[in-house]
């Protein structure tokens, strides 16, 4: 049985607050604890209008603190904006606080544009040729302390927060498959170079004291309803979103339409059409067909979700079609 998970950018929908999006993530956190799910992953955006988990760690913390036992996560941290003492320190607490049920996920983009980039590291090419060596000192200050080590993260040594390196091309596929890290890849919004990228982890996978053996997540847009034509309708406030991000003019969360027609060019709808080719859009019976073609294609481990819908009762909704799709799946197998 393929687990599924959620992976929540906490959306500030147009004419919501940050302050509604957090407690409706926590609030969707608490759905998938319910229906089963097995991670609930936040990511780290910043400068972005629409997405409310900037501050990754603390949003983390506020959506363990309302759940119980679904593990909880960084979709990822962008490690070059950081230090690895800092992530240390931050998750070394958050695995305090929660023991158990704390993932590290890892990338190495900025997670924003290069002006804000530049205002969170300084300097972004040192920091971006630093990932490699910056993931194993960050494993290392979570691990055990080792005679004579001079820096110790408190609270973060000894707590041994699972890793995970997430990517969008092949170079997290490389350095996954060195370390012996388990790999997630994006592409819910990279759909390019998946199967390279799986190819290469699974060929150069090294097993290490992290893993035995290679272990794949891969990413999907979804948006299910109770019919085909509904659940494309909420997905039109994701259409919407890249176009706008594309367009250099990212916004808050717009409301769904009933047509994208006159909203994008020709060439804009190729392109989010390209982008979101591994979207998995419909009622019950075509989620289940696309979700089944999806992991036969990509022989993945586990399959996380984003589900950008902006009404919070239809996303709560689709939550629920998503994990009936998982146990249907799971029972035919």
């Amino acid at each position: 049985m393929v687990p599924f998970s959620i992976l929540d950018l906490s959306p500030v929908i147009e004419g919501g607050t940050v302050a509604q999006s957090l407690a409706n993530s926590r609030r969707l956190a608490q759905a998938a604890e319910e229906e089963g799910y097995k991670r609930f992953w936040l990511a780290e955006h910043h400068g972005m209008r629409g997405i409310a988990s900037a501050a990754t760690s603390l949003v983390i913390q506020h959506v363990a603190a309302g759940t119980n036992s679904i593990r909880v996560g960084s979709g990822g941290i962008m490690l070059p904006n950081h230090s690895p003492l800092v992530i240390a320190e931050q998750f070394g607490t958050l695995e305090a606080l929660f023991p158990g049920r704390i993932d590290l996920g890892l990338g190495r983009a900025p997670g924003t544009d290069m002006l804000t980039a530049h205002a969170l590291r300084r300097n972004l090419e040192t920091s971006a040729e630093n990932f490699p060596q910056d993931v194993v000192d960050l494993m290392g200050l979570m691990g055990p302390v080792q005679p004579n080590q001079k820096i110790v993260a408190v609270p973060g040594a000894d707590s041994n927060v699972p890793v995970w390196l997430l990517g969008s091309s092949h170079y997290s596929a490389h350095l996954a498959g060195m370390l012996g890290l388990p790999f997630a890849f994006a592409s819910h919004f990279a759909p390019d170079m998946l199967f390279s990228a799986l190819e290469i982890y699974r060929e150069r996978f090294t097993p290490s004291k992290y893993l035995d053996s290679p272990h794949v997540m891969v990413g999907v847009m979804g948006t299910a309803a109770d019919a085909d034509a509904e659940a494309a309708y909420h997905f039109t406030s994701m259409q919407q979103s890249f176009v706008r991000l594309r367009r250099g003019a990212p916004s808050t969360f717009p409301p769904p339409v009933e047509s994208m027609d006159g909203l994008w060019s020709e060439q804009e709808k190729m392109m989010v059409e390209h982008t979101l080719q591994y979207a998995v859009v419909g009622g019950p019976q075509t989620i289940r067909d696309q979700i089944a073609r999806f992991l036969d294609l990509t022989k993945a481990d586990e399959l996380i979700i984003s589900m950008p819908v902006f009404d919070m009762d239809a996303r709560l909704k689709s939550l629920r079609l998503f994990a009936e799709a998982q146990r249907a799946l799971a029972n035919a197998a």
